[in-house]
């Protein structure tokens, strides 16, 4: 089993940054690819970012490139997501996700782990 706890969500100003960090414990973590999904009310699940377990491939959705960062640390267990120029559609509970081999970085059902979630608001 990985457990996942998403920290660093908050209220930011249109145009701010944020930092999500996700701390994973239980198996090894650097076995294991990330991902970090969002969804807003009334809507499905995205992806947002992922990462291979080295850290040497990334993925993004086109909606964040250029905004979005997606980086890990396998030394502390932790992956990140830094967010600059956030805009108000960005607005939504953040949930980071392992799995050893996703099939389809896109696709939720590709990931055995989840975390709980975040809240990201960004006010315009």
């Amino acid at each position: 089993q990985v457990q996942l706890v998403e920290s660093g969500g908050g209220l930011v100003q249109a145009g701010g940054s944020l930092r999500l960090s996700c701390a994973a414990s239980g198996r090894t973590f650097s076995n294991y690819a990330m991902g970090w999904f969002r969804q807003a009310p009334g809507k499905e699940r995205e992806f947002v970012a992922g990462i291979s377990w080295s850290g040497g491939s990334t993925y993004y959705a086109d909606s964040v490139k250029g905004r979005f960062t997606i980086s890990r640390d396998n030394a502390k267990n932790t992956v990140f997501l830094q967010m600059n120029s956030l805009k108000p559609d960005d607005t939504a509970v953040y949930y980071c996700a392992g799995d050893v081999a996703p099939e389809n970085w896109g696709t939720p059902e590709d990931y055995d782990y989840w975390g709980q979630g975040t809240q990201v608001t960004v006010s315009s």
